[in-house]
Formats: C-alpha cells, sequence, structure tokens
C-alpha cells in the first residue's frame, strides 16, 4: 500500500523467516533509509542511485536488484500480503465496509506509530514528482487485483467481473485520493479518519451538503 511505511516487524502468528530472508529485509529497509534520508537532505531529484547506495553501504547493482527504478524505492512496500492476510482472516459475516476499516486502520496505527515521518514523506513525493505518482498507480492496480481476489473469495463473486472490478478500483482511487488530500493539507489531519472518511463516501454516498 503506497502510502504506508514497509513494515518492520513480523505478524506473530506467522512462521519466523529464515537467514536468508531476513538479510534481504535488511538490506531493503537499509536502502530505504538511505533514500529517505536523502532525499530529506537534497531532494528527490537530486539524490542519485550510486548515492543511495554509498550511503546504504552495498553497491548501485545490489540497490537495481532489490529496485528497477529510484521511484520503486519511495513507493513499493511489504504492506499487500499483510493486508490481504488480515482481510482474509475477518468474519465472514461482516461487513465489507467493517471489514475494510478494520484492516486499514489497523496497518495504518502500525505505521503511523513505526515511521510516521517516512509516511509523510511518501504521500508528498506523490504529489510533488510525477515519476512517483505514476509508479503509485501502477502499484495501487496491482493491489486493487489482490483486493478482488481476497473479496472474491468473502463474496464467492468472480474476481473478473465488472463488479468487483469496479468496487476494487473504486477503494483503490479513494486511497490514493486519500494520500493526495493529506499531502496537499500539510498531513493536518489524522489520515486513518481521513480513509474511513473515504469508505463513508464508498458505503453511503456522497453526503448531503450544508446549508
Amino acid at each position: 500500500m503506497t502510502f504506508m511505511t514497509a513494515p518492520r516487524t513480523t505478524p506473530a502468528d506467522r512462521p519466523p523467516l529464515g537467514l536468508r530472508e531476513r538479510k534481504k529485509i535488511k538490506t531493503r529497509q537499509a536502502i530505504r533509509t538511505a533514500t529517505y534520508a536523502l532525499i530529506e537532505e537534497q531532494g528527490y531529484d537530486a539524490t542519485t542511485i550510486e548515492q543511495i547506495a554509498d550511503r546504504a553501504e552495498v553497491s548501485p547493482s545490489t540497490v537495481f536488484r532489490y529496485f528497477p527504478a529510484k521511484e520503486d524505492i519511495v513507493v513499493t512496500d511489504e504492506w499487500d500480503p499483510v493486508i490481504m492476510a488480515e482481510l482474509r482472516a475477518r468474519p465472514q459475516d461482516e461487513s465489507w465496509a467493517d471489514v475494510l476499516r478494520h484492516v486499514m486502520r489497523t496497518a495504518l496505527d502500525l505505521s503511523l506509530a513505526e515511521e510516521p515521518e517516512v509516511m509523510r514523506l511518501r504521500t508528498r513525493l506523490g504529489v510533488e514528482v510525477p515519476a512517483v505518482r505514476a509508479r503509485m498507480m501502477e502499484s495501487m492496480a496491482v493491489t486493487g487485483r489482490l483486493l478482488r481476489e481476497a473479496l472474491a473469495e468473502r463474496s464467492g463473486l468472480d474476481p473478473d467481473s465488472l463488479e468487483l472490478r469496479v468496487f476494487a478500483m473504486s477503494v483503490m482511487g479513494g486511497l490514493m485520493e486519500v494520500s493526495r488530500y493529506w499531502a496537499e493539507t500539510g498531513h493536518r489531519d489524522d489520515i486513518r479518519d481521513l480513509v474511513d472518511r473515504a469508505l463513508d463516501v464508498l458505503e453511503h454516498g456522497l453526503p448531503s451538503a450544508k446549508p
């Protein structure tokens, strides 16, 4: 999920990771941390892969092995499988809106607790940098496909049906707008409340205009 930071912890119900996987996660995190620090210091455009590699103490080829392009460092994370697992674990009789509210709030609570400033940086770059914004849109499409599959399991609908396509991408589009709105308004609101408002619109439609 592109506006959240990459999770640093492994859920308790998951098997412990092997040494190789732990090393991969550590390397990915070192590259991300170096990138965020450099961008804060000198801006996105001035930050090069060579500088990132030097700060992370890896080779440029290692950076490219983990992230095909600079914008991927900002956009990609490991939240999708975590969120989909949470979604699948919710009670079968729970409404889709309540499911999404619970899953998103759980993920946002963890992300805000771990690295709130990085989360703000990522959303700001999504507004300011066209390449990051375009990559975020591509990433949201992939997450939308995963959401369709998870919702299809709950509903019994065909994941490729028009209805599920429209619904899943409406959710993803709403979350993208939450990210943009949060950044454009200087991160003044609690993003968890903004997500709730977005889901309210999807569930109930537009609110009545205030007189």
